[in-house]
């Protein structure tokens, strides 16, 4: 644990006591500062008080003694309302930040890597962990991706924090301050909590605001959104820019072309290497993973054939297009983090002869791109709060089965894909949250993982179409 001793002898707040918050609160404690510790759980304050973290219940407490409010990424302090704790501590004039700004003031003299966007921001923080690892750099991952960031090793001037950062981090972190900031992607998500899609991408725009002047921003230039970002900061002209993209050329950066990674950084478009051959990287949006994470290694120093060559090694993600065996010609693929549309319409891309599970908790309107590969499927298997809604949209275009659980529907989809005997895919790409039938999307994956690993010994549960 990383000790924050930039609040000693000060009242800070610390509300939600999940893993960050917990770290976080024994951080500040350990810096000296007086810990007002609160959960909206029982059982959370329960653990808390067993670890020694001090409560105290910020529903009453006197918000003028407190100076800092350190609030879980989870709970809002603006849409749709503020939480009650948030809108006492604004009513007061309280800061309110993360616990990433706790580690950029515990820690100044590091260097940090942020990493956002809606869809690949987990894989491309591990991809450039991955490449600085190989390339002998002291580095450390975390933020978003699972790890809180209080809980990293410290590190000196020579190491780098490379982090994954949500769009409820990135409005928490006035501390921060990048030397590298990586944009993906920008599609609808989130949008209740940020007033709406204009909400979201000013929030995602905020990973700039907290960019050093003489740091660098990489920028996908595939979507409208965040082209337009990278425009605006072109035409800024106080940092360095560096596109990247998988349709077109992007000039002065990174990009794909058919597969092969271009680098145009220094304006010499040179092959970098073929990503057809990176097993853990399939479709065009590992390849945008690729070219970003490519192009944060070359601003850190790392020489282009060790990025290649750690490309072409990495294991890649649970739960994000992890293919987790092949049982006579059908390969079996965990694609659980798909919570979106957009995500699930990146995996259909990737694959043909699908039998596709698809549901859980909906959090669009339509499955939007999604449709557009239903070439792509041979049958959906739908289950979940969500299979209702599928199938009202999927009637017509493409066969479809409805189930309670994503058991029934495994079974049903490993039977119908056995039966064909020949090559085919049997994919786990919910394009839904998986709040209705399980704790969080890893507790999905990791379930479907066992279920697949059960088939080989007949184990599975047998069907049970609705």
């Amino acid at each position: 644990m990383i000790e924050v001793s930039s609040f000693k002898g000060e009242a800070v707040a610390v509300m939600g006591l999940a893993r960050s918050g917990l770290t976080a609160a024994a951080a500040l404690a350990a810096g000296g500062a007086f810990v007002w510790a609160w959960d909206d759980r029982e059982e959370s304050r329960r653990s808390a008080a067993h670890q020694g973290i001090p409560l105290v219940d910020l529903y009453s407490c006197d918000w003028e003694k407190v100076e800092t409010l350190v609030l879980s990424p989870g709970i809002p302090h603006t849409f749709p309302k503020p939480h009650p704790v948030a809108a006492r501590a604004l009513a007061a004039g309280v800061a309110i930040i993360c616990d990433v700004d706790l580690l950029a003031r515990a820690v100044p003299e590091a260097k940090y890597i942020g990493i956002t966007g809606t869809n690949g921001k987990s894989t491309t923080t591990a991809l450039v962990g991955h490449i600085l690892q190989r390339a002998g750099h002291e580095v450390q991952v975390g933020g978003n991706i699972g790890t809180p960031v209080l809980d990293l090793q410290r590190l000196g001037a020579d190491g780098s924090y490379v982090l994954e950062l949500s769009s409820y981090q990135l409005e928490r972190m006035p501390s921060m301050a990048l030397d590298v900031a990586v944009l993906l992607n920008i599609t609808p998500d989130h949008l209740d909590r940020h007033g709406g899609f204009e909400g979201y991408v000013e929030a995602k725009r905020r990973i700039f605001e907290q960019t050093k002047d003489t740091g660098a921003a990489i920028i996908s230039m595939e979507d409208p959104r965040s082209r337009g970002i990278c425009m605006e900061l072109m035409a800024e002209g106080k940092k360095r820019i560096v596109p990247i993209s998988t349709a077109s050329r992007a000039g002065g950066g990174v990009y794909v072309a058919d597969g092969v990674l271009i680098d145009d950084i220094d304006h010499g478009a040179e092959s970098a290497c073929d990503l057809k051959e990176a097993p853990a990287l399939p479709g065009r949006h590992n390849w945008q993973n690729a070219a970003a994470a490519y192009a944060v290694a070359r601003l850190m120093g790392v020489a282009p054939q060790v990025i290649a060559d750690a490309l072409a090694d990495f294991p890649g993600l649970a739960h994000r297009q992890e293919k987790l065996r092949t049982i006579g010609s059908v390969s079996y693929i965990n694609d659980s983090k798909a919570t979106n549309s957009d995500s699930a319409a990146k995996a259909l891309a990737c694959y043909r002869a699908i039998h596709w599970l698809a549901g859980g908790q909906f959090k669009e309107k339509t499955l939007g791109e999604a449709l557009d590969y239903l070439p792509h499927v041979h049958r959906v298997y739908l289950f979940g709060e969500a299979a209702e809604k599928f199938e009202g949209e999927l009637r017509g275009k493409v066969e479809i089965t409805r189930f309670v659980t994503m058991a029934d529907a495994l079974a049903s989809a490993h039977k119908a894909a056995q039966a064909e005997g020949r090559p085919a895919v049997v994919l786990l790409s919910p394009a839904c949250a998986s709040f209705d039938q399980f704790r969080d999307f890893e507790d999905r994956g990791d379930q479907f993982r066992r279920m697949v690993n059960d088939l080989l010994t007949g184990a599975a549960s047998s069907g049970g179409a609705e």
